[in-house]
């Protein structure tokens, strides 16, 4: 049963999310509600100590006050703050950092493709499709949570939920 949490529903639910920024530039809060929610059901199931998710909450805590002052700041989108918490409740205080340096680059190099896209997009043969039109849109945001779930996939094969369900 945890090994379905581990190799199918929390990937699937982050991958979700980022594909839906691509397509909506939304994250829906019940997405990251229930990434929080299967976070808590996976570590009852687990057994996880009281000390242990306490560490892991208290890093999305953190998790949310820092991207929440970006989202604040203008740089950072809401759906974007709350999907980095709730990916960080997961991945707890030994990732969080990888997972922060691994979405900045991958969010660096997502923002400067579409930047160039965006720039290349006046040449380019009118588009049919109204949300690649709204991508390369100047007026709206970077999907960053593409960046956000590439980066929780590549580091959630480092942690412990991960390598404990492979084990099995």
């Amino acid at each position: 049963m945890l090994e379905l949490f581990m190799l199918v529903i929390f990937p699937g639910l982050v991958v979700l999310a980022g594909t839906m920024d691509l397509f909506t530039m939304t994250i829906p809060n019940k997405l990251c509600l229930a990434i929080v929610a299967v976070f808590f059901v996976a570590a009852g199931i687990a057994g996880l100590p009281l000390p242990v998710i306490g560490w892991h909450v208290a890093a999305a805590l953190i998790a949310l006050g820092i991207t929440f002052l970006l989202f604040a700041s203008g740089v950072f989108g809401g759906g974007d703050a709350k999907l980095t918490a709730a990916i960080v409740l997961w991945l707890g205080p030994t990732l969080a950092l990888d997972f922060a340096l691994l979405a900045a680059l991958l969010g660096g190099i997502l923002t400067a493709g579409f930047l160039v896209m965006r720039s290349l997009s006046t040449y380019a043969p009118a588009v049919n499709s109204p949300w690649a039109v709204r991508l390369l849109s100047s007026d709206v945001g970077i999907p960053y949570g593409i960046a956000l779930s590439t980066a929780a996939m590549i580091v959630f094969t480092s942690s412990p939920w991960f390598l404990a369900a492979i084990a099995a």
